[in-house]
């Protein structure tokens, strides 16, 4: 069964069912810039795999640079990942043998001489336990790698094998696995199997140096090859103009290579300048590379819920740049611990934000958390930071991942936005939704120009890059970038109205039109959270020696409690009747009587001439005397009470021992029953 997107005249849906479960594949509408994207889903299990490749091949290397990146994100499980950085570091060895069962069939398919860059990126979005997260990217993988302009002669499957000791198991599920006595991952071709098993091994990194720069050829270039180069970049699609400049490299370099050499050594900044030349001619006379007006966003669109399994989900399209921001909420227990400087000791509200290489286009291997990627995240977090509930009202600690799967030009902006409607996805009831746009800036002197929502070419070569982000009401963050020595008032004043214009568009033309308000009830996969107040000198109780209290009532009702020095306490599970019995108990052990309140409790224990005790709470006894039963004489209290016999009694007060003093004769005239 093929579907269709109106919105994305290019998209596609395959469904079928494979090994019970439906198996669906989804092209042309995520992470467009690469070679190919495809969003596989296999039950509820659900990965975006891109395939990469570089444009030109690697010089003096005799095998084929081939990286598999097989993400892993916690958000896919519903967890915020530990540590102080609450985000995922390097991956995990499940994830690298993971790679590596994708990589090992799929290699010997490539051409023997390929030495272009190829980079396929598995990002696991959400896992259904039944359905494997391995066998989903490996399908995903070879469709990418199928439908993309990348030499391969496949395509290949991938099923799982099981046996449980008497029958083999085909993809077996979560169950069937836990009785499994053997595991089997079988690849294949249409005629072949190419892998069974897999083994994890290091991959060799290349570093790049740069030379100087040559003014000669600079200056011989825009006198003869300008007008070549503005064709180059007289185009909106970031694919169509890369794909311009790489043949004017090549045509460069066939005309100019025997007077210079050296050249491609510092092509990248004879590009960098000269396409900056074309940009600012271009701007000062009105012109955008795209066609737009100053005052124009490119096509916008956004949608939620679109990731099974998380706990709240949002992609937003500005353009060619896109963004998938995924939310997930945990006990307050999850928040992030800071060990810093600063006075600020925990992070309750945490943005994560990836830009990995095949939201530009490049094929190149995943590293470590960048700077930019700190710095983006951070942006987020200061733009929402504002519009956070207060943890009395919402006790969670919350997590947003921004993906950037396709960049060009302020990604940070749209990871705002993505994350906004991700968290109103997820329930969480924000003050004000919060939108994010850029604006540039071009100068000749006192002559300027500003524009709205610049794209990454206009971001490289502008001379201004001003962030703001607000609700309706106002600004909540403001980032500037600058390639010049300063602004006007006039001009920080135009950016200004020019931002808040395009902020308010966003927000009524396409947030709000997917998603008007925060949803009322959480993800079902959310944890549901009572929070609770006592009194700090009742702790010690509530927890018991050696934590034992405190461990019984998880035990007993599966609930995660965390307990704060200021007696505040969370409770948290999938189940609200859990977190609800798990309240009751611990207002019982720290139950203290109000003076002048009635309790309804039974009696536990009489004592003939003296009084009975009564239960006013689970453990929790006090004696009425016996002159307190009735107003009449009372011979003895068994004429009154008995073990097991229910009764109001009316809480009096504290003694001098500190015993709780209770009268049943002032319940009874109280209720007017005396």
């Amino acid at each position: 069964m093929i579907i269709t997107h109106k919105e994305f005249p290019n998209y596609r849906k395959y469904e079928m069912t494979f090994e019970g479960r439906p198996l669906s594949m989804e092209v042309g509408k995520m992470a467009e810039l690469c070679n190919a994207a495809v969003l596989v889903r296999y039950g509820e299990t659900t990965v975006l795999v891109t395939c990469t490749a570089s444009a030109r091949p690697k010089d003096g290397i005799d095998y084929f640079p081939l990286s598999v990146d097989f993400n892993e994100k916690l958000y896919a499980v519903g967890r915020i990942p530990g540590s102080f950085m609450r985000r995922e570091g390097k991956p995990s060895l499940p994830a690298v043998l993971a790679s590596r069962l994708i990589d090992r069939p799929m290699r010997p398919l490539f051409p023997s001489d390929l030495r272009n860059d190829v980079v396929i990126a598995c990002e696991v979005l959400s896992v259904d336990r039944d359905c494997s997260p391995e066998i989903t990217a490996m399908i995903g993988a070879s469709a990418a790698v199928s439908i993309s302009d990348v030499p391969f002669n496949g395509p290949i499957a991938g099923i799982v094998l099981g046996w449980d000791g008497e029958k083999f198991l085909f993809n077996p599920t979560k169950e069937e696995r836990e009785r499994n006595r053997m595991i089997t991952t079988i690849a294949a071709t249409h005629k072949k199997i190419v892998m069974i098993e897999s083994e994890a091994k290091e991959v060799p990194e290349d570093v790049m140096e740069h030379a100087a720069f040559d003014d000669a050829l600079f200056e011989k270039l825009v006198e003869n090859e300008f007008a070549s180069m503005e064709y180059c970049m007289d185009t909106d699609d970031k694919n169509v103009r890369e794909a311009r400049v790489n043949d004017w490299i090549t045509m460069v370099e066939e005309k100019y290579g025997e007077e210079h050499p050296d050249m491609m050594q510092y092509m990248d900044e004879i590009l960098y300048k000269l396409q900056k030349k074309v940009v600012k001619k271009w701007l000062l006379a009105g012109k955008r590379v795209d066609g737009r007006a100053m005052n124009e966003i490119r096509p916008l669109s956004t949608e939620v819920g679109l990731i099974p399994q998380v706990h709240g989900s949002a992609l937003f399209t500005r353009g060619q740049t896109q963004v998938l921001s995924i939310a997930t909420l945990a006990p307050m227990s999850d928040a992030q611990k800071l060990d810093t400087i600063w006075e600020e000791e925990e992070k309750r509200f945490m943005h994560h934000y990836n830009m990995p290489s095949y939201s530009t286009g490049e094929a190149r291997a995943s590293r470590s958390t960048s700077r930019r990627e700190y710095g983006h995240g951070a942006l987020v977090e200061k733009a929402l930071e504002a519009v956070i509930p207060e943890v009395e009202d919402f006790p969670y600690a919350i997590r947003v991942v921004s993906e950037v799967l396709s960049s060009n030009g302020s990604t940070s902006q749209g990871s705002i936005c993505g994350t906004t409607m991700a968290l109103m996805d997820a329930g969480v009831p924000l003050k004000a939704p919060v939108a994010g746009i850029s604006c540039g800036l071009i100068q000749d002197g006192d002559d300027f120009t500003t524009f709205i929502d610049i794209q990454g070419v206009e971001d490289f070569h502008g001379e201004m890059d001003f962030k703001v982000a607000g609700t309706r009401k106002g600004i909540t963050a403001i980032q500037m970038d600058l390639k010049n020595d300063g602004l006007k008032h006039e001009i920080v004043k135009n950016a200004f109205t020019i931002t808040r214009e395009a902020r308010l568009q966003i927000l009524d033309e396409v947030m709000l039109k997917a998603l008007a308000e925060p949803r009322k009830e959480l993800a079902k996969t959310a944890p549901k959270m009572i929070q609770m107040k006592i009194n700090p000198d009742k702790i010690r109780e509530v927890i018991g020696t050696g934590g034992k209290v405190i461990q019984k009532i998880t035990a007993d009702t599966g609930c995660k409690i965390d307990i704060n020095d200021d007696g505040f306490i969370f409770i948290a599970s999938s189940d609200i009747e859990a977190c609800r019995a798990a309240r009751k108990i611990i207002e019982d052990i720290v139950f203290e009587p109000v003076v002048g309140a009635l309790y309804y409790g039974e009696v536990k224990r009489v004592i003939s001439n003296l009084g009975a005790f009564v239960e006013l709470a689970p453990g929790k006894d006090a004696m009425c005397h016996i002159k307190d039963l009735e107003f009449k004489r009372t011979e003895k209290v068994e004429d009154v009470l008995n073990v097991g016999d229910k009764t109001w009694v009316k809480f009096t007060g504290i003694d001098e021992k500190g015993r709780w003093n209770i009268s049943r004769k002032e319940a009874l005239k109280e209720r007017g029953e005396a």
